[in-house]
């Protein structure tokens, strides 16, 4: 049996906790001065068992106008509404503007509830709720007409409710954490404790977690529906028992994140949904309004970019504090001096570039006229040119499409690949203006090189070699150098790859005088070749694949402390022609050295 989270909406005194009493049995109103004066101020929870045997638990909300930044805290996290309007009173202002708010929030799960139908028929208060909904982004919704008083239609609105969840999308347990709080306080003997509604992934007692300021705490406890668990899946309402985190340190509108998984962001790039039919224009918004997101209620600058297009244009904001946001985020952006909801947004990009030259903005304008809202790997990566994998997974791309993305990769970053043939002309055109400016200093020093293109790390100057097939560059020696393979008849560079098979089948088997002619690989050949740094030069006519001296020393090593030239050749799989030499080249290089007894040592 599953559990699920809806939360209430509608105005002041339409019988929203009066009917959440009924159902749940419990007091969703936890102050003595909301029962006093019988009006909701604060976010309120209850809980029942539904014919189906799922647990539904509410998130009771205040109605009135000037608890509206509460209401959005409470609905903001939770995928389904029950919006509640009195038989008494019909569609009222603060009904308009719950609607307004859930509209802009994209939700779409809702059951519409006509309460106090004892005092009046519901008919005509349902008639005209529906019509608001129909005019509306959520459209007609099911509709339950009940009395808390006599009981009345409690059973079908359980029945409707059963229904109403068993529609709702299902959550992903893997999925990063982000837990909206709603509530903080102490419980002595236990510390600081935040609640939530865990909208998707899993809590486990003993997380380490992040607040999104930045500090690093620990999961001491768990408790869902007021009983201690060891975890808890979205989606739920939970109690986390924090360790050593001081109260003063969390308030409504922080989150509990996944550690790592997430950038916190103090600048976006948004697209503005309407409501009731209208589309915003973004020229007409105030340059100061509230953006609400999840129980976050924060103050954002707002910057058209120009355009309006059917849902309303697109927009920069600047927000007053940074939050935990990713790409295709529903939010609310509120005009809390008009007391009205100005606008819905969702977030395109939580990574806008910076808009610096005239007419950036309309331009701007323009490419995000193509983005949709959804987290891609690719198209995320074509946009930018170059990202880190992290940065990726935290704007909401899936970890396992960052993993399969076609690109050139390096030390946690990545580069699109269809920029990798300009990348690796420039970077010709970089080495070739170096050589020309100093030829007694051939090849570009590889952090020059990585300057030049303007790459993050060095290692991607590596990565775009092995990647783009021919680039007439080669890396020897920390340098980027022309590869003099590159201008040599294709002759030779067919030759170069079947020697490269022979040694790569008998990486010590130095090819015969008759071999090399046969490939067709003279003095000239072989000279040139050998200073490019793709072949090893052992002594006149013996050459090996690069890098077979390294090969060879750590053969050698585990010939023990001493070893004879017999014992050398035999352990390398060679000849005398090619042993003498190379032990030679070694000892040369102070690698080997010779024994009193004339025998030889790894130094």
């Amino acid at each position: 049996m599953g559990t699920h989270v809806v939360a209430t909406a509608g105005h002041v005194d339409h019988g929203k906790s009066t009917l959440v009493r009924a159902l749940t049995g419990m007091e969703p109103d936890r102050f003595a001065e909301e029962r006093r004066r019988g009006m909701t101020i604060d976010l309120g929870f209850a809980w029942t068992d539904l014919p189906s045997g799922d647990t539904v638990a509410f998130v009771d909300v205040p109605g009135h106008e000037r608890f509206v930044t509460t209401m959005l805290a409470g609905v903001g996290p939770v995928p389904a509404v029950v919006l509640v309007v009195a038989a008494d009173e019909g569609w009222m202002p603060q009904s308009a503007e719950h609607l307004d708010a859930l509209e802009a929030l994209g939700v779409r799960h809702a059951l519409l509830v006509v309460t106090r139908s004892d005092l009046l028929d519901p008919e005509l208060a349902l008639a005209e709720a529906q019509e608001r909904l129909a005019a509306s982004a959520l459209g007609t919704r099911p509709a339950v007409c009940v009395s808390a008083a006599t009981g009345q239609g409690l059973d079908e609105l359980r029945v409707a409710l059963d229904l109403l969840v068993a529609g709702l999308p299902e959550p992903d347990d893997a999925a990063d954490v982000r837990l909206w709080i709603d509530r903080a306080f102490t419980i002595r003997g236990a510390g600081t404790v935040v609640t939530g509604t865990l909208a998707s992934g899993t809590l486990v007692a003993g997380d380490e977690l992040v607040l999104d300021g930045g500090r690093t705490v620990s999961v001491r406890g768990l408790q869902s529906l007021g009983e201690p668990v060891e975890q808890a899946r979205g989606v739920a309402r939970v109690a986390v028992n924090l360790r050593g985190v001081p109260l003063e340190a969390v308030t409504r509108g922080d989150a509990l994140l996944t550690a790592g998984a997430w950038l916190p962001t103090a600048e976006l790039d948004v697209r503005l949904h309407g409501i009731r039919g209208a589309a915003p224009d973004p020229a007409a918004l105030p340059r100061e309004l509230t953006l609400h997101i999840g129980s976050a209620a924060v103050t954002a600058r707002v910057r058209p970019l120009g355009g309006k297009d059917r849902d309303g244009g697109v927009a920069r904001l600047r927000l007053r504090r940074p939050l935990p946001l990713r790409i295709g985020d529903r939010a609310v952006l509120r005009d809390p001096g008009r007391r009205q909801v100005a606008a819905g947004v969702t977030v395109l990009d939580p990574a806008p570039p910076a808009l610096r030259r005239r007419g950036a903005a309309a331009r701007r304008a323009d490419e995000l006229a193509a983005f949709d809202g959804v987290p891609d790997a690719a198209t995320e990566l074509a946009r930018r040119g170059q990202v880190r994998q992290a940065e990726l997974v935290a704007w909401g791309v899936g970890a396992g499409d960052v993993e399969r993305l076609d690109a050139v990769t390096a030390g946690g970053w990545l580069v699109d690949p269809a920029r990798a043939p300009a990348l690796v002309a420039d970077l010709r055109a970089a080495v070739a203006a170096h050589d020309a400016a100093d030829p007694l200093d051939p090849g570009l020093p590889l952090e020059a090189a990585r300057r030049a293109l303007g790459l993050p790390t060095a290692r991607l100057v590596e990565a775009l070699l092995r990647r783009v097939d021919g680039p007439g560059l080669v890396l020897r020696d920390g340098r980027v150098a022309a590869d003099q393979v590159a201008a040599l008849p294709e002759r030779v560079r067919t030759a170069l790859d079947a020697l490269r098979a022979d040694l790569e089948r008998a990486p010590f088997g130095a090819p015969e005088a008759a071999r090399l002619a046969e490939l067709g690989l003279g003095p000239r050949e072989l000279a040139t070749l050998v200073r490019a740094g793709h072949l090893l030069r052992v002594a006149d006519g013996v050459v090996l694949l690069p890098g077979a001296d390294d090969r060879a020393v750590d053969l050698l090593r585990g010939l023990g402390p001493d070893f004879t030239l017999s014992s050398a050749r035999q352990a390398l799989g060679t000849s005398r022609r090619v042993a003498v030499p190379l032990l030679e080249l070694l000892a040369g290089a102070g690698r080997t050295a010779r024994t009193p007894s004339g025998g030889h040592r790894v130094v």
